[in-house]
């Protein structure tokens, strides 16, 4: 009877032990969890006062100087939005010339007005037909204030209902530090930071027709005949864009843009310069866009921040001896030396075994705005436990 007990015990106890669920294997990060692309921080030649920012289209932000935090005048760089926001509302294809709006004798009295104030204009008359592009043209490059409000009426039916529409749209952008009062930028209740700038230039030149505007010299208009892009250093240095502006509020104000080699890659970079003094505010601004842009020429790289063949995680189950996985090429990026980034390890879920070869999880490489996946395969196969395993485990 003793015996038949302890072999009933012993066949109950093969039975638990073999039905009991089975572990599965697991995948852990087991390598850096962030990343630098070598070298030292590079020495950026920020202005001596007002605020700046140096950005890098699909990397992010190199960094500040001035109190960035502290909104200020912007003079004419407001039409960056009055821009964005008419192609964004009434898009335009590169060329086109888009709806026509005539003029009127109050759009005439505006200019005059406007002219006599001493602010920044374009000529026009009652009567005067001008299209979508020339409406743009002459908001962009000589920097027409009464344009502005010709095309914020159009727009919304009045200025003041065109500016709730910028403020929500710098809103929507993440513009936290920027409030618009006018279209124009001749009112100084219109603010805005460095950063905030950078921010919308990034956005804008993502339109085609916005980007060939900026980067147009000169423009034909029916009244005012050829007027001429206010930015003196377009075309220098490689730049091909964007805003200046100027008022006494303000200072000199300069919204920078030039595409720049990065080792492989060719990359898009803006500088804002705001609130630069002087005998010549804008051309202090303009001097410390430019400058801004060629030492990012000389900083950006394209360099490995991850080489092939570095551990990064491990597969691991009770039964057998870890899996190495190791990362199956080099990931690099597009930056300056100093910039750092943060490694993020997805595993999968696995089941009892894991074949040679089998993708077992994906490393997230983020550095700045790029964002690269990695897919992670097992080096080799891990068979499932074994029968002994099963019923020796613990």
């Amino acid at each position: 009877m003793r015996a038949w007990l302890v072999a009933l015990a012993v066949v109950a106890l093969v039975l638990v032990q073999w039905f009991r669920p089975i572990p599965h294997p697991v995948v852990t990060a087991a390598g850096p969890s962030a990343v630098t692309v070598p070298g030292a921080r590079p020495a950026i030649p920020w202005p001596a006062g007002g605020q700046a920012a140096l950005a890098v289209e699909g990397v992010g932000l190199v960094g500040t100087s001035g109190p960035v935090d502290q909104p200020q005048p912007i003079a004419s760089l407001t039409k960056i939005m009055t821009a964005y926001l008419i192609l964004k509302r009434h898009p335009l294809g590169p060329g086109a010339s888009g709806p026509s709006v005539t003029l009127t004798a109050a759009d005439q009295s505006l200019y005059q007005a406007e002219l006599k104030a001493g602010q920044s204009v374009t000529k026009v008359v009652a009567g005067e037909q001008l299209t979508e592009r020339q409406m743009l043209e002459a908001l962009l490059l000589p920097s027409a204030n009464n344009i502005a409000r010709v095309l914020a009426r159009w727009d919304a039916g009045s200025e003041a209902a065109f500016v709730r529409q910028m403020n929500a749209m710098a809103k929507q952008l993440g513009m936290t530090h920027t409030h618009y009062a006018d279209a124009s930028g001749a009112n100084p209740a219109t603010v805005s930071t460095a950063p905030d700038q950078v921010r919308l230039a990034l956005a804008a030149m993502q339109i085609p027709t916005f980007r060939e505007i900026v980067a147009m010299p000169q423009a034909t208009l029916p009244v005012a005949g050829t007027v001429y892009n206010v930015n003196y250093y377009l075309g220098k240095s490689g730049i091909v864009g964007v805003k200046t502006g100027t008022t006494a509020e303000a200072g000199g104000c300069y919204v920078s843009a030039a595409w720049r080699n990065a080792g492989s890659h060719r990359v898009l970079v803006i500088a804002a310069v705001l609130g630069q003094g002087g005998l010549q505010p804008l051309f202090t601004a303009l001097r410390a866009g430019r400058d801004l842009l060629n030492a990012a020429g000389s900083f950006l790289v394209t360099a490995p921040v991850l080489q092939a063949g570095t551990p990064v995680a491990t597969i691991k189950a009770p039964w057998a001896a870890p899996l190495t996985v190791t990362l199956p090429r080099t990931v690099s990026v597009v930056g300056w030396p100093g910039l750092t980034g943060r490694i993020h390890l997805v595993p999968y879920a696995l089941g009892p075994s894991v074949r040679a070869g089998q993708t077992v999880g994906i490393l997230h490489v983020d550095v700045g705005d790029q964002h690269l996946a990695v897919p992670l395969r097992a080096p080799s196969a891990l068979p499932p436990p074994s029968p002994r395993w099963r019923l020796t485990r613990l």
